[in-house]
């Protein structure tokens, strides 16, 4: 009797393991088929990423390959303004030049004792009208040197008006 006891203990043991080993495996496989559906699921949203990725890809080669052309097309425009800024500087340095010798002929030319020092002219009361007039006619003498101050003394005077019809 014992051994029919326990083998009847055994068979319900037996089957309650195969009783927890079956529902086990039936949330093993739940498990299994959610999983898998996720993974179908990440599959297409990658495929559908990938997608747009070459999408925005193809979409960012047209745009280097636009900007590529237009640079291509303002380089010439560039180099143009360098060579305009060159010239400018090499315009700028020969006026430097040129003022820098006349005030060096101006200093060395001989100066009369005899002479009154002009007056100064005044600058402001020089307008495009009166570009030709001398600013004070009056105080003007009538030796040769004083001439050539007067006729210097115009001229910058005129160069003083262009400067300020470019300037404004």
């Amino acid at each position: 009797m014992i051994w029919e006891l326990s083998l009847a203990l055994i068979a319900v043991a037996f089957v309650v393991l195969v009783v927890f080993l079956i529902k086990t495996l039936k949330a093993a496989e739940k498990s299994l088929d959610k999983t898998s559906q996720t993974l179908e699921e990440v599959q297409k949203t990658i495929d559908e990423l990938s997608y747009e990725v070459k999408q925005v890809v193809r979409q960012a080669n047209d745009i280097t390959g636009d900007v590529q052309h237009k640079m291509k097309q303002i380089d010439p425009v560039l180099e143009s303004v360098k060579n305009v800024g060159e010239v400018l500087s090499e315009v700028s340095l020969a006026a430097k030049q040129v003022s820098t010798s006349m005030i060096e002929r101006f200093k060395k030319s001989p100066v009369s004792t005899k002479a009154k020092p002009a007056p100064v002219p005044n600058v402001a009361a020089v307008t495009p009208d009166n570009l030709t007039a001398p600013v004070n006619a009056a105080a003007i003498p009538e030796s040769d040197g004083d001439k050539k101050k007067v006729e210097w003394i115009k001229l910058v005077d005129v160069a003083a008006v262009i400067w300020q019809k470019y300037r404004s």
